[in-house]
């Protein structure tokens, strides 16, 4: 649950806090991807890339601490 503070009647800055939230948290793009069905294998595969993704991006960061790139 997220919860935001509304400071000194500024609705708009708290507005811009809710959205940094739920852009950091993957609700965007969790509700645009639950807005027509995903068929099993569909999600399978795109499964299957995000980890793919997180992967190459962790070995990126190690070679780049160890100092390789």
């Amino acid at each position: 649950m997220v919860n935001i503070v509304v400071r000194e009647n500024n609705v708009e800055q708290a507005l811009r806090a809710l959205k940094k939230k739920m852009q950091r948290e993957g609700t965007f793009r969790e509700m645009k991807r639950r807005k027509f069905y995903e068929k099993p294998s569909e999600k399978r595969a795109r499964q299957k890339a995000e980890a793919v993704r997180r992967a190459r991006k962790l070995h990126r960061k190690r070679m780049q601490r160890d100092g390789l790139i």
